[in-house]
């Protein structure tokens, strides 16, 4: 590719902060100008190769060519190096609106909708890429009581990763409206930390269901290690499986697993969870969400970390569950609360570098790190959110108002529960 032509496409993504490219030719050039809180960032490139990559899909060339070494970063880091694309093209823009083409990006949301299908096979291989990798690098990674993947709460900025987890813990708990002796559903248990929460401050019975076996060997472990085992039960189930044995639950959780069923399957999921749900039950959803409308997964997180998953928009999120005439009860919007999860997600990995490298090697560390930082600037600076979505069959089913919610919480923090 023609330097010139590279050099007018970043002309285009970065206007505001510094970057400066070093080519393998060793010339050099620089694209927009010093700002306020925007970074500065120095590349040096490799090979010649880099420039064509990062133009032909910027997401995948930047991150493949970091992970190789062909693309390197001598001023700032990769953090430093997305957030500077990013605040370039935030979701907050206040432009001025036009009607997308009709074909615009036809092609690529074909492809990607072949690939999100996620059918019970290819659920399984899926779930296996991206957690069966070890639980050792998640141990290095999470927080150490509840071992939580996914987005924590932070009612007070100032607290700890472990404690928004355990804050996260007690949110979702509230908003189930739990009393003890109920069946409590848990789709897509993780390391068990939701299953033994309730089962330990709600007293309620457990079952927690994975397609992970690297998660299930753990978590049956640390279900053991809680003294939960008689109000906690786990299995390796898919959740499709599991509703067509004809069991039904006074509440059902799903926190983190939404994303990876797949838009194809959306409406499958919703069918289930109606048919798993008591009449007078409880469900709540915790998911990633996108705050504009549909889209498609980018072909790096497609390839190296999430395949098949999707990040839904809450219109289809909530189409879907119409269509099985559940009842969307309670609707919260998480904005920052993700990023300043991952935010400590990433620190933990800089701060046990060489562990990782040790357990995978250099590149799977360029690589992990990557994803982490390309999702601190999604829900720092891009359309990402987190969505927590309650849900009833029965409009009786729960107070009339949500004022039930806040003292179940604070009852909960308090340890009076």
């Amino acid at each position: 590719m023609k330097q010139e032509l590279f050099e007018r496409f970043l002309a285009r993504v970065v206007e505001r902060g510094r970057l400066e490219v070093t080519y393998a030719s060793g010339t050099t050039a620089s694209f927009g100008h010093p700002a306020e809180g925007y970074p500065e960032v120095a590349l040096r490139f490799t090979d010649d190769k880099v420039p064509r990559d990062l133009v032909i899909d910027p997401r995948t060339g930047a991150g493949e060519a970091y992970m190789d070494g062909r693309m390197v970063i001598e001023r700032g880091d990769v953090l430093d190096l997305v957030t500077l694309v990013r605040m370039n093209n935030r979701f907050e823009r206040f432009d001025r609106l036009h009607e997308p083409g009709a074909l615009a990006g036809l092609k690529r949301r074909l492809r990607f909708l072949h690939r999100s299908f996620n059918d019970a096979r290819s659920a399984r291989r899926n779930v296996a890429h991206h957690y069966d990798i070890g639980n050792d690098l998640y141990r290095l990674m999470l927080d150490a009581e509840h071992m939580q993947y996914s987005c924590a709460y932070w009612p007070d900025d100032g607290m700890t990763l472990e404690q928004a987890q355990n804050a996260k813990l007690a949110h979702i708990a509230a908003k189930l409206a739990l009393s003890p002796g109920q069946r409590v559903l848990d789709i897509g248990c993780g390391w068990g930390g939701m299953a033994i929460y309730l089962a330990r401050h709600c007293d309620v019975e457990v079952l927690g269901i994975t397609l992970s076996k690297e998660q299930l060997a753990l978590a049956e472990q640390r279900v053991r290690d809680a003294g939960v085992s008689a109000r906690v039960r786990l299995e390796l189930v898919d959740y499709r499986d599991l509703a067509a044995r004809g069991e039904r639950f006074d509440r059902i959780v799903s926190v983190g697993m939404f994303e990876h069923v797949g838009r194809p399957q959306f409406g499958t999921f919703f069918r289930a969870c109606a048919n798993l749900l008591a009449d007078d039950g409880v469900m709540l959803l915790h998911t990633i969400g996108r705050m504009g409308g549909p889209g498609v997964t980018d072909a790096f997180t497609d390839k190296y970390i999430f395949p098949g998953g999707y990040i839904p928009a809450l219109s289809e999120t909530v189409a879907a569950s119409e269509r099985v005439r559940l009842i969307a009860t309670d609707v919260e919007t998480l904005r920052l609360h993700y990023a300043k999860t991952l935010r400590e997600w990433y620190k933990r990995c800089v701060a046990n570098r060489a562990a990782i490298v040790a357990m995978y090697d250099e590149r799977f560390f360029r690589m992990w790190t990557f994803y982490l930082c390309g999702s601190i600037a999604a829900f720092e600076h891009g359309g990402m959110c987190n969505y927590q979505i309650q849900y009833t069959r029965n409009r009786h089913a729960l107070p009339l108002t949500r004022g039930y919610m806040e003292p179940a919480e604070q009852a909960l923090l308090c340890g009076t529960r």
